[in-house]
């Protein structure tokens, strides 16, 4: 992925690997316990609830220590939030039960596109602007069907210093349904926000690793901000602009 600033490579030191290696079988083992309840619960659960379990299970395997601000406002929302580490999604998963929107690049691999599937992510092509109709009619379907939607804006991860710009094009889903809230959502890594971020040159693989073998907890504290009003949410490039602008004013506020 890119960001905004490049980080340096950075290598795993021989001694953290042993600490990789359980993280690892740990969660393998979250999934091969999380499964059967996953199937179980499918013909009895509207929305199942196992993912958001698993999800829950691995952000606290990977280290995640997390603390909520504020609180989603209904189970049926369209969260806007701010991206700078695959640790998001098991947080946010984890905390709300949220499904993701996501690139269709992530579709390309079997395993992790089954995995995906079983958490309804909503797979979309930004890059094709074509497409852009039938995107929006899957997020529609989405909500409809799983409620609560995350979306990452800002289309990649940054380095955390600033929110890039906000795309719009998919907040059309919401133009036409006012009665479901669009919730900004900022996702602060505190002062370890760089060492955390996936930006730059980095592969997926090595991001994720390095995380991993991390001994210190990985701090993350999730503000669920207002939801927009009335005012915010008069076409999508007024809502992007209000998620954004509402993201970085509580960044302002953050105590140094």
């Amino acid at each position: 992925m890119t960001g905004a600033l490049p980080l340096p490579r950075h290598r795993i030191a021989p001694w953290s690997w042993p600490l990789v290696g359980m993280r690892l079988l740990a969660m393998l083992a979250a999934l091969v316990a999380c499964l059967p309840l996953y199937y179980v619960a499918a013909p009895f659960a509207a929305r199942n609830p196992v993912p958001r379990w698993f999800l829950r299970a691995i952000a606290a395997i990977a280290g995640v220590r997390l603390r909520l601000r504020g609180a989603p406002s209904a189970k049926r929302t369209f969260f806007v939030a701010n991206h700078v580490s695959w640790i998001d999604i098991p947080a946010i998963a984890g905390t709300t039960g949220s499904a993701f929107v996501a690139h269709d690049g992530l579709a390309q691999i079997g395993p992790l596109r089954w995995l995906c599937g079983l958490a309804d992510t909503v797979f979309v092509a930004r890059h094709d602007r074509r497409s852009v109709a039938g995107q929006v009619e899957q997020v529609r379907a989405a909500l409809r069907d799983t409620g609560a939607l995350t979306i990452f804006a800002e289309g990649t991860t940054s380095d955390g210093s600033a929110t890039l710009p906000f795309k719009s094009s998919l907040l059309s889903a919401l133009e036409s349904d006012p009665e479901i809230p669009v919730q900004p959502v900022w996702l602060d890594y505190g002062a370890e926000t760089r060492a955390i971020a996936w930006v730059g040159e980095e592969p997926g693989l090595d991001n994720a690793l390095r995380i991993l073998a991390r001994v210190r907890a990985v701090e993350l504290t999730i503000h669920f901000l207002p939801p927009l009003g009335p005012d915010d949410r008069a076409d999508r490039k007024r809502m992007a602009a209000a998620a954004r602008a509402a993201i970085e004013a509580q960044k302002a506020a953050r105590p140094a």
